[in-house]
């Protein structure tokens, strides 16, 4: 590969503003695996965002990249999956998609294939162009690119108020909310240069175990959070884990009278002591220790979180505050606000 930019590179990143700033230009924020493209004719490295590379669990988007970029070229974008039962996107069936079996990944790549959508340009033929403006670096790539299913240029508009409309109705579709960009920017890899506006909400969960922390058990390294659905059932929905040391020790004397045996926990039943979605998903992890310390279900912890996926929180909730007012029966998915169905196809037609 001989590219005017060679891998790797870490992508230019984005600082959270709580709104959309006024005067900048305005794409959709895409959830999915940041990827930066390196083509160099049939070659082709895809980086993540800690650069490490993702073409080999991705090889449906690498024969799209040979089709629809130009021979000698590096693109910033991001990979997503368009859900099979919905119109919007699939972030479960994206992390499955990283798997060690060649056979699997072979067959994930016709199961659920991923797509490319791409913002940026950072070389193309012989020159790099991180130095220019980022308008005249997005105007380049959308002449150079040759949209297809595979690969796509994210919308993108200048007018407030559309943004302010993006924002509001592509969160239906799966996205994540809006990316900001300054038009006179160069490219500056690991600069969060971008300004992202991202969907937040809260709920109140159940505190049903804990995860040890990776220096030793007199530490809580993650809060297993649970929601009780309408039978009753204490579902696990995800976790928090955003602690200071000292107060992952605290935590872990604090929930110390709560700690229970196993067989009297509502997750009891779960393989080898593991939440019930560990467990589905232990065959994935190999070598991972998923197990966990189970509480009686009696503290409740009101958590920040962007967007739910299926029956649990797509990504870390964000730890609010303590509510021993709050009953833990009284925890349901009920309390939970979900934006109206968006289609995808409208997402990427910028409609």
């Amino acid at each position: 590969m001989d590219l005017p930019v060679m891998p790797p590179i870490d992508p230019m990143l984005a600082k959270v503003a709580s709104a959309i700033p006024p005067g900048l230009l305005y794409e959709p924020k895409w959830d999915g695996f940041r990827a930066l493209v390196f083509r160099d004719g049939d070659e082709v490295e895809i980086g993540s965002r800690n650069t490490k590379p993702l073409q080999r669990y991705f090889p449906e988007v690498v024969e799209a990249v040979r089709a629809a970029l130009p021979a000698r070229c590096v693109v910033d974008g991001e990979i997503v999956v368009p859900s099979r039962v919905h119109s919007g996107l699939d972030f479960e069936a994206l992390l499955a998609r990283v798997h060690p079996a060649a056979s699997r990944v072979r067959a994930l790549a016709e199961q659920t294939p991923a797509m490319l959508v791409v913002f940026d340009l950072l070389a193309l033929g012989d020159e790099d162009l991180r130095a220019a403006p980022f308008a005249q670096r997005r105007a380049r790539l959308v002449e150079a690119v040759r949209p297809g299913a595979g690969v796509r240029v994210t919308p993108q508009t200048s007018d407030l108020v559309e943004a302010g409309r993006w924002f509001d109705q592509f969160e239906g579709a799966g996205l994540d909310g809006v990316v900001a960009k300054d038009p006179s920017s160069p490219y500056l890899p690991g600069k969060r240069v971008m300004t992202k506006v991202k969907h937040e909400r809260t709920a109140d969960c159940v505190v049903a175990g804990y995860r040890p922390h990776t220096s030793g058990p007199d530490a809580v390294g993650s809060l297993l959070l649970g929601l009780y659905t309408d039978d009753g059932v204490l579902a696990s929905v995800g976790v928090v884990g955003a602690f200071t040391m000292a107060r992952r020790r605290e935590l872990a004397v604090e929930l110390a009278p709560l700690v229970t045996e196993l067989p009297e926990h509502p997750w009891g039943g779960a393989a080898q002591g593991r939440t019930p979605r560990e467990a589905e998903r232990s065959r994935w992890a190999a070598g991972r220790d998923l197990s966990f310390v189970p509480l009686r279900p009696e503290r409740v912890v009101e958590v920040a979180y962007d967007h739910l996926e299926g029956d649990r929180f797509r990504h870390t909730t964000q730890f609010r505050r303590w509510r021993p007012d709050r009953d833990p029966d009284s925890c349901t998915y009920s309390q939970l606000t979900e934006p109206v169905g968006y289609d995808l196809a409208d997402v990427l037609d910028g409609r």
